[in-house]
Parts: C-alpha cells; structure tokens; sequence
C-alpha cells in the first residue's frame, strides 16, 4: 500500500472501529469503492487490519487507564470504597468477553470466508442500522448505570459481540445498543463497551500475529504508520464519543443509524452496478 492508502485506511479505522459503523464493514468496501486491487484475504493485508486494531486497543487502554488501574487495585483490595463495586464491573467485563472468545475462535475463518465480500457487508451494514435504531427505540427509559447492571445483562452484551465478527455489524453498534436495552443509559453502555473491547482487540491481536507472521505477512513501515494513525485517531474518536453520550442520552444511537442505511444502500447500489 501507498503512504496515502495507509493514512486513509488508519483514519477509518480509528473512527469506525469505536463509532457504531463497523470497522470490518468499511475496511471490506472501501478498497473495493476506490479499486485499490487488494485482496482482502492476504497476508499483508490482514497484518494492516491487526496493527491497526492494536493500535485503537492502545488508544482505549490509555483513555480508560484510571478504568483498569483501579480494576487492579480492587483485585487486591486496594480501591477504598469503591473495591467492591470496581471489582464487580471487572467480573462483568471478563464474563462478557467470554462468548466472543469462544465464537471467535471457532467461527472467526468461517464467517470471514462466508461475509467478507463487499456486497454483502454494504447489506449487514444496513442491517447494523436497524440494530442502532431499534436498540434506541426498545431502550428509551434507560437511565441505569453499571452498578445496576447484572451478569445477565453483561453475558448478553457478550453475545451481541459476537455478531461483530460479521462485517458490516458494528462492535460498539451491537453491544451498546444491547447495553441500553439491558437498562443502562448511553454513556454507561458505551464505556462497558469500549472496556470490554480492550480485551477482545488485544486478545485478538495476540491470536492472529504470529498465524500471519507464519504465512509470510510482513510489518512494514505502512504497516506501523496505519498503526500509530489508527490509534492517535481512535484516541479523538473515544473523546468525541464519550461527550456525545453524556449529551444525548436518548436516541443518541440513531444519528449513526442513518447513516449506515445510507452508506450501506449507496455502497450497495455502487457495487451492484459497477
């Protein structure tokens, strides 16, 4: 890839991995839109989209650095007041990591193979929209924060995520709209997910590196560059987002909804005729 190419797929990925609008989605299309010729299924290409998912997991590890800091310190009791309530939202976060751990890891090559077209993302794409759309509409007395939340609420988080791994269903789309549903308002859902979302990416990262390096993927300098872009854009990205759901803790997913009906309809109707 060009200089240019990388910057451009870093900054999508830096906003759409965190927006609701799906990372996988756009990374499938836009080469597609823009006849880049990549194949989507080499190597190199998929140690662009590892180091680039690094990249956004830096970038949430930093933001919410006071998040797992004190997640450690309540492990081992050394939270004060809050030891209990923090070492109860880390057990959330870890059972809810669980269904995407084991789906993943089973399924990952297969939905990839069966979904990774960009006609077919353009359609989940779509159908990510009515996730968001819906998700603010059956949740809109929501006003709950994590201390509310039960491991039934977090295990169905955990299996909304599960859905991301077909392109064009967004990751933060699926489990925050899943959150509000479960009762907790926008800013609450969103910072359960991107904590869960830490885990995942990192843990994703660490499963898929040394299968690429192995099938002759290399790591060069456009494959740092999309890295570091990636993540200082993620980092942009979590600050707009948070202060987005704090301001709008109503339908604040449905702006991001049409927007996928949108894009996926005219991505959809650009590869169809093209």
């Amino acid at each position: 890839m060009t200089a240019i190419q990388a910057i451009i797929m870093a900054v999508l990925q830096g906003v759409s991995e965190l927006f609701p609008i799906s990372s996988l989605g756009h990374a499938v299309i836009l080469p597609r839109l823009l006849n880049w010729g990549v194949d989507l299924k080499a190597p190199d290409w998929l140690a662009y989209l590892t180091v680039m998912h690094l990249g956004t997991a830096i970038a949430l590890l930093i933001f919410f650095w006071r998040d797992w800091l004190n997640f450690g310190l309540s492990l081992f009791g050394f939270a004060g007041e809050r030891s209990a309530a923090d070492r109860r939202v880390f057990w959330l976060v870890v059972l809810a990591t669980i269904p995407a751990v084991v789906v993943g890891s089973l399924f990952r090559k297969l939905l990839g193979d069966a979904f990774a077209t960009p006609a077919i993302a353009a359609a989940f794409l779509i159908v990510n929209g009515f996730i968001l759309y819906f998700g603010d509409r059956i949740g809109s007395d929501s006003i709950g924060g994590l201390d509310q939340l039960n491991w039934k609420g977090a295990l169905a988080i955990g299996v909304a995520q599960c859905f991301a791994l077909i392109p064009g269903i967004s990751r933060s789309g699926a489990t925050i709209a899943t959150g509000v549903v479960a009762g907790l308002r926008h800013s609450e859902s969103a910072r359960f997910s991107f904590l869960m979302g830490t885990p995942i990416i990192l843990a994703a990262n660490v499963y898929e590196a040394p299968k690429l390096l192995k099938e002759g993927a290399t790591l060069g300098p456009m494959a740092v560059l999309s890295g570091v872009v990636a993540g200082a854009v993620a980092y942009a990205s979590l600050v707009f987002l948070m202060r987005w759901f704090r301001k709008h803790d109503f339908e604040a997913l449905t702006p991001f909804a049409y927007y996928c009906w949108a894009a996926g309809a005219i991505f959809l109707a650009i590869i169809t005729l093209t």
